[in-house]
């Protein structure tokens, strides 16, 4: 069975971690005493004995903590495993919740050897059961659960709203029908109608966050800065139009005007993305048809449900 082989943590954020014997973990925060430590997605920093072994082997020998990491695990190759994932250390529980990261601004190692593996390889869990570990402890797997609720993420495009000049009002609305039906908000963001940022932030949520759904709202119109329908274009493998094109169909009971939506739906590998209007209006009566009828198409992406039967 795999084990700890090492724990490391750091008080201050932009330092490297040093090594301990033992830590204690608080559910829903992470660790006692680490800088990273706080109530959101990333609490607990993951990274694979042998990745660090095969990093070593290249010639650049680095001291455990060196890529930011507060636990060294062996055997499991954390990467190739779904979000959703859990580990349990005695009575402590981890939940994966992040595959990978971005590097904004490259750490020291990187600057000293040219490399580092924690954005390729390092993966972050929340703390869902605290409680103490040591190094050596066992860590037993617990593969993701088929029945679990679906997860979502908000995405609110708005140059106004995200520098604050508007208030949100459509994203909490999308978030409200969906915790009303059933799913899990992973997360709620506004971003401006920048192409390249929403084409980031959509590639982060499907493939980092690995969630089932995400629902943008705005940016779907005819303005020249309405770009949502092109970003989310860019980065589908595959189009799922047909939900725009019935929502558009739907929404002309109520105005004309839907016409003028460019809205589009699309897959990035099993993360359905949708484009809403920006109205809050538009937004409530889209969801009215929309929530009720998409459970079944998402449990067939997310492979739980089967096709159909064919009469």
């Amino acid at each position: 069975m795999a084990k700890i082989i090492g724990i490391c943590i750091s008080e201050k954020k932009g330092t490297q971690k040093n090594e301990v014997p033992s830590v204690k973990l608080i559910e829903n925060f992470g660790i006692e005493n680490d800088a990273h430590a706080g109530k959101w997605h990333r609490q607990v920093s993951i990274l694979s004995y042998e990745k660090i072994k095969e990093f070593r082997e290249k010639g650049a020998y680095v001291d455990f903590g060196a890529f930011g990491e507060n636990l060294i695990i062996d055997e499991y190759d954390f990467r190739s495993m779904p979000v959703g994932t859990r580990f349990k250390i005695g009575e402590v529980v981890l939940e994966l919740s992040q595959i990978g990261k971005e590097c904004h601004s490259h750490c020291a190692i990187f600057h000293a050897v040219g490399d580092c593996i924690m954005p390729r390889e390092g993966v972050f869990t929340e703390v869902i059961v605290g409680g103490d570990i040591k190094v050596g402890d066992e860590v037993e797997l617990i593969e993701v659960n088929p029945n679990a609720s679906l997860t979502a993420a908000v995405i609110t495009v708005s140059d106004k709203g995200s520098v604050g000049q508007r208030k949100d009002e459509s994203g909490p609305i999308i978030t409200d029908g969906l915790i009303e039906n059933g799913f899990v908000v992973k997360e709620e963001i506004i971003i401006p109608d920048e192409q390249k940022i929403i084409e980031h932030q959509l590639k982060r949520l499907a493939d980092q966050r690995q969630v089932n759904l995400i629902i943008t709202t705005g940016g779907t119109g005819f303005a020249m800065r309405d770009v949502t329908p092109e970003a989310t274009n860019a980065v589908c493998d595959r189009m799922a139009n047909g939900i725009s094109e019935a929502i558009r169909a739907y929404s002309m009971n109520y105005t004309k005007r839907a016409m003028f939506s460019r809205a589009v739906s699309g897959l990035r590998n099993r993360t359905l993305i949708i484009n809403l209007p920006g109205s809050p209006k538009a937004v409530k009566e889209s969801l009215e048809f929309l929530l009720p009828n998409l459970e079944h198409g998402l449990k067939i992406l997310k492979g739980t449900s089967s096709e159909c039967a064919r009469k």
